[in-house]
């Protein structure tokens, strides 16, 4: 069987005080409606089953920590209160709430006064902690939701890419290809002297034929 403290909190709580609305003699009083659980609450509980709720919550707390008293359980039910511009301070809850829960449990044979060295307040009694335990049973024993299966995935080798080797082209080729630029560069430089010469040699002939035209025009 499933202990109470393997299954979730919240959930026991609630479907333990499902089973109080049960008992008789566990149910609200007139002025439930109106009351604040504590001075440092500013407004009252907003859901009607809060009375239930809370004697669950009282006879869980009871069956872990006890024996214990109100004086305790007000501490463990209070809080922290807005003061405005002054610092929060802690205030303890409601003792009169917690006090007339416990003697509505104490009255449905679910707790029960006991002493334990210097230590004296209420423990669970056996038909609290079978209610205790149908309950966590109950929440255990629900089917889980069907997970939904994901896709087995086939994990496929990763195929290793050769690395394109680098071919590293000969530096002489560039050094070729920059001589035949550099001539190509200097073959017109070497052609102008050539063309400096033809130019004087056809000079030349002018001023031979320059004299002999002048003696023709003179005979």
């Amino acid at each position: 069987m499933k202990s109470i403290y393997n299954v979730p909190q919240n959930e026991l709580i609630e479907k333990t005080a499902l089973e109080l609305k049960k008992v008789p003699s566990i149910k609200a009083p007139v002025w439930s409606e109106f009351v604040k659980t504590g001075a440092h609450k500013e407004r009252s509980p907003a859901r009607e089953d809060w009375w239930h709720v809370r004697a669950a919550a009282i006879l869980r707390t009871v069956s872990k920590l006890g024996p214990i008293g109100v004086s305790k359980l007000r501490t463990k039910y209070g809080g922290k209160k807005n003061r405005g511009v002054k610092p929060e301070k802690f205030y303890k809850g409601s003792g009169k709430i917690i006090r007339l829960v416990l003697q509505q449990l104490e009255e449905a044979e679910l707790v029960k006064k006991t002493e334990k060295g210097i230590h004296k307040g209420r423990i669970i009694a056996p038909k609290g902690m079978s209610i205790l335990d149908n309950v966590a049973a109950k929440i255990s024993g629900k089917k889980p939701e069907p997970k939904a299966e994901k896709p087995v995935e086939i994990k496929k080798e990763p195929v290793k890419k050769e690395e394109p080797k680098q071919i590293k082209k000969p530096e002489a080729k560039k050094q070729d290809i920059k001589t035949e630029q550099s001539q190509e560069i200097k073959k017109p430089a070497e052609e102008k002297p050539a063309e400096a010469k033809a130019e004087n040699k056809v000079e030349d002939k002018k001023d031979e034929i320059k004299p002999a035209a002048d003696e023709l025009a003179k005979k």
